[in-house]
């Protein structure tokens, strides 16, 4: 098991486990999904952080890092898309690409780290607070556009 930035060549298998997500998602085969993979492999901001498991991806997170004026001028970290393979939870994966992505964060000298998730679950509020997230110092508010 490693963790690891995705590679170019990680799309299909990072868009397998998108679909665990239960989100609306484009078409893997459109020139718009290769554009914006293309997009995310440039941003050297932009961390998308795989667990690979003899080759098959297990879980994932996006890691972005956030240029800052504030803070004496340190960014900020927001995290999105966390997933794991339904058939590999409770096996520490999720946790494991949560810290890669928290070491990175500090290592770019972030002061805070953010997620968000729409799930009202107690056992995935429990994971995120298991991780050393809270939902108690801020309030988030969403303009879904």
């Amino acid at each position: 098991m490693n963790i690891r930035q995705a590679q170019e060549s990680d799309l299909a298998g990072l868009l397998r486990l998108y679909t665990y997500l239960g989100k609306e998602m484009p078409d893997p085969t459109g020139d718009k999904v290769t554009e914006i993979w293309r997009r995310i492999m440039e941003d050297p901001n932009h961390h998308v952080l795989v667990l690979d498991d003899g080759g098959a991806l297990r879980a994932s997170c996006v890691l972005v890092i956030v240029p800052n004026l504030t803070h004496g001028g340190r960014p900020y970290a927001l995290i999105e898309n966390v997933v794991t393979d339904a058939g590999y939870r409770r096996r520490g994966y999720g946790t494991a690409v949560l810290n890669a992505a928290k070491d990175i964060a500090v290592r770019e000298g972030c002061y805070k780290l953010m997620l968000m998730t729409g799930s009202k679950l107690a056992s995935t509020l429990r994971f995120y607070e298991k991780a050393g997230y809270n939902r108690h110092d801020k309030t988030a508010f969403v303009q879904w556009l």
